[in-house]
């Protein structure tokens, strides 16, 4: 599999004329390469870490989907980095901008070995943490699941971090 950059890639590269994408969180290929080259097979595969590059990618994506017009794109990331959820965001938000249709898949590989595929919508809804609390609300349960993916979770549930935030004290 070859990949290179998000960013250093020039947005009218011929090799991004209707492709199909995968955007790969620059981690993921080091947490579990098996998936990552299933996936990427048949796609163009850029890479992009927004912790390490910053959260410039929307731009680029736009500029990418306007110029090069690629068949659809997939983003693949670690699931529970907020870095990674950034990405995800990118997409959504360039073919919002850009606003045309292009067909898109997100997955993400929970505990760095389950493929799971997410919607754009939930991705939307992560953005705004209110309707993320009424669901949290309404089904307090799925914290006992958090409690399995999340050292700083669980940690804060413990006490173990200073922390004086409501959340802390739910069970």
């Amino acid at each position: 599999m070859k990949e290179t950059k998000l960013l250093r890639t020039w947005v009218k590269a011929p090799i991004l004329h209707n492709a199909d994408l995968l955007i790969l969180g620059e981690c993921t290929e080091i947490v579990n390469p098996a998936i990552v080259e299933k996936i990427a097979k048949n796609k163009v595969t850029l890479t992009y870490c927004p912790e390490g590059e910053g959260p410039l990618a929307y731009g680029k994506i736009a500029s990418i989907i306007r110029a090069s017009k690629p068949k659809s794109i997939t983003v693949l990331t670690i699931d529970g980095s907020p870095h990674c959820l950034l990405v995800h965001a990118a997409v959504n938000e360039a073919i919002f901008e850009v606003g045309e249709y292009i067909k898109q898949e997100h997955y993400v590989l929970v505990n760095g070995e389950k493929l799971t595929k997410i919607s754009p919508n939930t991705i939307r809804v992560a953005r705004y943490l209110h309707l993320v609390e009424k669901l949290i609300e309404k089904n307090p349960q799925i914290l006992n699941e958090l409690e399995k993916l999340s050292l700083e979770y669980l940690y804060a549930k413990r006490g173990e971090i200073n922390e004086k935030s409501s959340y802390c004290k739910r069970s």
